[in-house]
């Protein structure tokens, strides 16, 4: 099953700025839609847990550097952050 993927404002701006920046990230983006869409815990996406501050979050990678924080509910995955490691912790 599909799930419905929904993104703060916050984060829409985030990626708009990014990908504005770094273009070559736009394969990678559309790629990482398509899996996290179809199964958000798809091993390519290295998604897993995070802790302390960010106790019930996930993160996975779009590519080596860039990383996606977001939440799940029963069907949508909630896109809260994007950017580099040490941009979104």
């Amino acid at each position: 099953m599909q799930m419905t993927i929904e993104a703060k404002k916050s984060f829409l701006k985030r990626a708009k700025k990014l990908l504005k920046k770094n273009p070559n990230l736009k394969t990678s983006y559309i790629n990482f839609a398509r899996k996290i869409a179809l199964d958000p815990f798809d091993p390519s996406l290295k998604t897993h847990a995070l802790s302390s501050n960010f106790s019930g979050r996930y993160a996975c990678s779009v590519t080596h550097d860039i990383r996606i924080v977001f939440t799940l509910t029963e069907d949508t995955i909630h896109l809260l952050n994007i950017g580099s490691h040490d941009e979104i912790y």
